[in-house]
């Protein structure tokens, strides 16, 4: 079994910034592309950031020169510096990744969710 465990969502007030961390652990033979996902009430869930095992980074325009994503191999984590944070940046974060539990098998696994609500 692989879990993703996500921690450093919380209340800041505009303009402010958080950092939100993604661990994962289990049965991993190596990871693949990692990513943060978000979604505000009533609305879909979006790609904030992606970052392939190489280090290449994609991110949504709207969070382009705010956020940057990173990840350490070593510990299996991903993270999401997040600055200069917006109200419309509140939603719940989900950390993403593709995973191969062997050689030959991957899929996507889910984080739970963590909140980051903007407000002052």
């Amino acid at each position: 079994q692989v879990q993703l465990v996500e921690s450093g969502g919380g209340l800041v007030q505009p303009g402010g910034s958080l950092r939100l961390s993604c661990a994962a652990s289990g049965s991993i033979f190596s990871i693949n592309g990692m990513g943060w996902y978000r979604q505000a009430p009533g609305k879909q869930r979006e790609l904030v950031a992606a970052i392939t095992s190489g280090g290449s980074t994609n991110y949504a325009d709207s969070v382009k020169g705010r956020f940057t994503i990173s990840r350490d191999n070593a510990k299996n984590t991903v993270y999401l510096q997040m600055n200069s944070l917006k109200p419309e940046d509140t939603a719940v974060y989900y950390c993403n990744a593709n995973i191969f539990s062997s050689w030959y098998k991957s899929r996507d696994y889910w984080g739970q969710g963590t909140q980051v609500t903007v407000s002052s």
